[in-house]
This record gives structure tokens, C-alpha cells and sequence, in this order.
């Protein structure tokens, strides 16, 4: 059986598997789920997808999504305001 697994991989290295693939740029919450845009402030913790790596295997394929943590600076562009 072949399987897809994803996770999310957070500036400090911790692993956490998400339920599907993300984009390069994808704003997302600590769950690995995207924001819908615009955001409503900038302050709330958010993170970009920064890289995205594939390791592939004989019986799947583990697709990294490496995180970077985004200020609130950063969040205003994001937001309606």
C-alpha cells in the first residue's frame, strides 16, 4: 500500500502531521491549517510556508512543510486594514 503522509515542520524543529498538502507562501495557524485572507489582526500567531521537502520511499511519499514564524509587523500586510 502506497501512502501520502504530511506534516509541518516549526522553526524549532518539532514535527507535526496535517491532513493534506500546503503551498510555498501559505499563511497558516499552528495546526497547519490556512488562514483565509484577509486576516481580521495582526496579532495572532501565524506562520508562512517557507520550503517544502519530499522524501520519497518505496512505500510512500513524506512531504515536509518547513514554517516561519511571522510578527505582527509582517501580519499587517495580510490583514483589510
Amino acid at each position: 500500500m502506497f501512502m501520502n503522509e504530511f506534516f509541518i515542520v516549526f522553526p524549532e524543529g518539532d514535527i507535526q502531521e496535517i491532513s493534506g498538502r500546503l503551498r510555498i507562501n501559505d499563511i497558516v495557524d499552528m495546526n497547519g491549517n490556512p488562514l483565509p485572507l484577509p486576516l481580521p489582526t495582526n496579532k495572532m500567531l501565524a506562520f508562512r510556508v517557507a520550503r517544502i521537502k519530499t522524501d520519497e520511499n518505496k512505500g510512500g511519499n513524506e512531504t515536509y512543510h518547513f514554517l516561519e514564524l511571522l510578527s505582527a509587523r509582517e501580519l499587517l500586510e495580510y490583514t483589510g486594514q
